[in-house]
């Protein structure tokens, strides 16, 4: 075999470091980036947020630009931009914000302010149990079955489970435990530590007195012999069934739906969560023009006190430091980058999209990711990071920017509609139909037909059941 040298031409393409970090920050969500941020400050020292900045401090601090209605931030489908590296802005100072007795985040009394933390169900219930004419044996198993409930108040891994966590010396029988278990139901929310549905049904039904509620035994009935009909509304078979007055039938129906089918619900303790707009769509005049939000851009800046020590430094610590240093500007580099591109995203879709801002849902265009990258010169999978989890205030509310784009559906005219549009006419027409003549899936088709849009039945069921309508037969015996 005869060895010889060869060159080969060819190209590839490689990410660096400074690329994949970029790509990585796109694709994160709000609170991501916060919660990304905060651990390579912690492991850079020359990262710090202006929160965190020592008072007289000055620091470069990546932010994007406020929201300013005054400029005209779609009119070349470019955001202006200030460099931030080379400036120096003084860190915020959120004490001089507040004013009076509450400064420094203390109250009228100078103690530090406190939220109570919501109060569980299972806080409530030995509340209630403290205040119960219960022996240690009884509480003992009551406290048991309390711990064993799920958020919805139901004892969901059955009676079984409960004795076997009792304590073994305590020597409970099957018997026991349900006697404990049905005084709990009458506690507050009554319903509570049942074993179903019915069950949680029933025993709000037994609070009622019978000769202030007549119509109680019907719907004890219905409850114990008959969920499934209910369920469907079905109140004429349901009366045949019972051999009951179709009028006292419903009237029992209606009782039970006043219950509470999830008790424990109403006492959830997990805290409220809310959207936090990344990007502000305003009108100002007859222009639709796109902002950042602020308050959801990091303020992560360099951290002046160490980047001057970086002169002073000798050997292996000048050559780390400098490193950091370079890790530290690539990383705001990259932040900037991401506002950058989100600007611009947005901006592309609030154009195409002002029809939806300006005359609602029926009005929305069809757009699918490939349209908008080609505007903006970026790729399809750039456009599908920066859109998700990534929300919009607009005066029609706040939206995933994900939801502007919909696949289109062919008109007469050769035109297209985009499924949201269709999805909205489709509402419209269900809330517009004579209730005792709900329109089948055929004639809502044939009625998005004389409206110009060519739609089989089949989607246009596909679309009801995704607005949650239910079928005609179902909405004819609801009404």
């Amino acid at each position: 075999m005869k060895t010889a040298l060869q060159f080969r031409l060819n190209q590839q393409l490689a990410l660096t470091p400074q690329l994949q970090q970029a790509i990585r920050l796109l694709q994160l969500s709000q609170l991501e980036l916060e919660a990304e941020l905060r651990q390579l400050a912690e492991s850079n020292p020359l990262l710090e947020f202006a929160e965190d900045a020592e008072p007289g401090d000055e620091g470069d601090f990546a932010a994007a630009p406020a929201p300013d209605p005054a400029a005209d931030s779609t009119g070349d489908g470019e955001g202006e931009w200030a460099e931030s590296e080379g400036t120096a802005e003084e860190p915020i100072d959120f004490s001089s914000v507040r004013t009076g007795s509450a400064a420094n985040g203390r109250d009228d009394e100078g103690l530090e302010p406190q939220n109570a933390a919501p109060e569980t169900l299972q806080e409530h219930l030995l509340w209630q149990l403290n205040l119960s004419p219960f022996d240690a044996r009884q509480r003992a198993i009551a406290t048991v079955l309390i711990d064993a409930l799920n958020d919805d108040g139901y004892l969901a891994e059955g009676l079984e489970s409960v004795l076997a966590a009792l304590p073994a010396d305590l020597h409970a029988s099957l018997d026991e435990v349900e006697s404990v278990r049905r005084q709990l139901q009458r506690f507050d929310p009554t319903g509570v530590a049942s074993l179903n549905l019915r069950d949680c049904l029933r025993v709000q039904l037994e609070q009622f007195d019978p000769d202030a509620t007549p119509q109680r035994g019907l719907a004890l009935r219905i409850v114990e012999h008959e969920l499934d009909l209910l369920a469907r509304n079905d109140i004429p078979r349901l009366a045949r069934r019972l051999r009951a007055d179709e009028d006292e039938t419903a009237a029992a129906a209606a009782l039970i739906r006043s219950l509470d089918p999830r008790p424990g619900a109403a006492l959830d303790a997990t805290p409220v969560e809310y959207v936090a707009p990344d990007v502000y769509a305003r009108k100002i005049g007859h222009r639709w023009q796109v902002s950042l939000n602020p308050d959801s851009q990091p303020r992560l800046g360099l951290n002046q006190h160490y980047c001057s020590l970086i002169a002073q430094a000798r050997g292996n610590d000048a050559n780390w430091m400098r490193g950091q240093l370079q890790e530290a500007r690539w990383l705001l580099k990259s932040l900037e980058s991401r506002a950058e591109t989100l600007l611009k995203v947005a901006e592309a879709i609030v154009r195409r999209q002002s029809a939806f801002l300006d005359y609602g849902p029926e009005a929305m265009h069809p757009l699918v990711l490939r349209e908008v990258a080609e505007e903006v010169g970026m790729h399809e999978s750039t456009i599908s990071r920066v859109t998700t989890r990534k929300y919009i205030h607009t005066p029609r509310g706040t939206f995933e920017l994900k939801h502007f784009f919909s696949s289109g559906v062919s008109t007469e005219d050769g035109g297209s509609a985009s499924a949201t549009a269709i999805q909205a006419m489709l509402r419209k027409l269900v809330d517009a139909e004579d209730a005792r003549r709900p329109l089948s899936d055929q004639a809502l088709a044939e009625e998005l037909r004389r409206k110009g849009i060519q739609v089989a039945r089949r989607t246009v069921a596909k679309y009801r059941e995704a607005l949650r309508i239910p079928s005609s037969n179902e909405r004819m015996r609801a009404s």
